[in-house]
């Protein structure tokens, strides 16, 4: 490991760079798949829409609030620090223990697979079913995409130690490439759709929602099961809108971060959810309802793709689908470890995790992710650990716009460059809005919820042991 040269970070990352990494972070595999599962929930072209407003609505509420946090803490290790600073540093344990066991590490992984699987329509081989499989431990099957997953997360975790130099390249380069690709996509999806009546007939019985089996049988749903339906379907949109807050996290090297980062965390949010919008309703015009619904391996981009440019779009969306997780887990990479970092210096992580190296990252926070992602990737639990901590990542969520409210009320005399937008309906409204998420997965959906809680209140008795180790160093 590098020796230490410097005791803190350098402001080497621009407002265009600052929005690579919103927009690179949150855009990974998501897009591509879980309308597929938001369609089997509500059933119609409609409420497919809706629900991917509501998300995109609640994404950019949060980015316009956490504007004025970002400005108050222009520092190193984001919602970790708001939290701390908001309520007490048990919270802020909290949060950073949640997301370095699952969230952060778990979406790695999460997207990490997803590029070698596909990869496989390029190497058959990756797949994962049992013909390709390596060899057995246990219950855990070892296959080969497992394998390059971690071979491309070690090799993102090596290239960020060197400095951020090197991954702010790569996350440019890979967003707007992939920005690029996905307003081609959506482009030639409508040019395509301006031939065809597919779209009208989604619009026939738009707003009567119902679920569909994959036997393609539908049930209506009234009442308050249109609100389980409802969050239900955006577990999947807000894994796929999530991981815009990473800026925050790297504010420590960003020029300006009392303007850049608010201005980022806008206009990154901003796009994602005019592309997420724009890729749903191109899935409508080229693709029948029951289609999108039943799409092989929920694969929605590879069936429009097939539709649009025939069996190539199948490659099509294989490069687009690599290039975009690539780009992805470079700025989870890139930003997850400064918040490993932050809480080691206020004692409550590992002490290497608080050194910088020569090059001014924190090399040793940067392997402890890649450790704990490869083992998610290997276990292939992370899907079901980042389906667990959707729940939990809302209420974070939920509890650092509430934090706004709390720190106007409990340190009004602090420097607000920004003020949040909206104050205060826009965050009451987001607040309320997650708060019903949250409810309604507890009762329609317990099993999405229970265990993500459990996880995280495993911190509570490491935080206690965190503070005697400090009393006694």
């Amino acid at each position: 490991m590098s020796t230490t040269e410097t005791s803190e970070f350098k402001p080497r990352l621009s407002a265009l760079d600052a929005t690579m990494i919103v927009a690179g972070s949150m855009i990974g595999s998501g897009i591509f798949i879980v309308s597929a599962d938001i369609t089997r929930n509500v059933g119609s072209a409609g409420w497919l829409l809706v629900v991917w407003l509501i998300t995109g609505f609640m994404t950019l509420t949060a980015a316009l609030s956490y504007g004025e946090l970002s400005a108050m803490y222009p520092k190193a290790g984001g919602q970790y620090v708001y939290l701390k600073e908001s309520y007490n540093p048990l919270l802020g344990f909290l949060y950073g223990w949640s997301f370095f066991s699952v969230i952060q590490t778990g979406t790695i992984a999460a997207v990490g697979v997803a590029f070698s699987k596909f990869a496989g329509y390029f190497f058959p081989s990756l797949e994962m079913i049992d013909a390709n499989m390596l060899f057995q431990i246990g219950i855990i099957k070892i296959y080969p995409a497992q394998l390059i997953s971690i071979a491309i997360i070690v090799l993102l975790t090596f290239i960020n130690t060197k400095g951020v130099e090197g991954g702010k390249l790569i996350q440019t380069t890979f967003t707007v490439t992939k920005l690029a690709s996905l307003f081609g996509l959506i482009g030639f999806g409508f040019l395509l759709a301006s031939k065809s009546s597919i779209w009208n007939a989604n619009w026939e019985n738009a707003w009567a929602m119902k679920s569909i089996a994959t036997d393609g049988s539908t049930t209506p749903l009234f009442g308050v099961a249109i609100l389980g339906a409802i969050a239900a379907s955006m577990v999947g949109s807000i894994f796929s809108s999530d991981a815009w807050n990473n800026v925050t996290f790297i504010a420590g090297e960003i020029k300006n971060p009392k303007r850049n980062i608010g201005l980022s965390l806008f206009l990154g949010t901003l796009i994602v959810t005019v592309i997420y919008i724009a890729a749903n309703l191109m899935y409508l015009s080229v693709l029948p309802l029951n289609e999108i619904a039943h799409a092989p391996s929920d694969r929605v981009a590879v069936a429009a793709s097939k539709v649009i440019f025939g069996n190539i779009g199948t490659y099509v969306i294989a490069v687009m689908i690599m290039i975009s997780t690539f780009g992805c887990n470079n700025g989870l990479i890139l930003a997850g470890a400064r918040v490993y970092y932050t809480m080691a210096k206020d004692g409550l992580f590992f002490k290497k995790a608080g050194v910088l190296n020569k090059n001014a990252v924190p090399e040793w926070a940067l392997w402890a992710q890649c450790v704990v992602a490869s083992l998610l990737c290997l276990s292939g639990k992370y899907g079901d650990l980042l389906d667990m901590v959707s729940f939990i990542v809302v209420i974070f969520y939920v509890l650092t716009i509430i934090g706004i409210f709390i720190l106007r009320k409990k340190r009004p005399e602090l420097e607000r460059p920004y003020k949040a937008f909206g104050y205060p309906i826009l965050p009451a409204i987001y607040i309320l809005m997650g708060t019903c998420f949250c409810i309604l997965l507890i009762i329609y959906k317990p099993n999405f919820t229970w265990p993500g809680l459990i996880i995280t209140l495993i911190g509570i008795p490491l935080y206690y042991i965190a503070l005697r180790n400090k009393k006694t160093d």
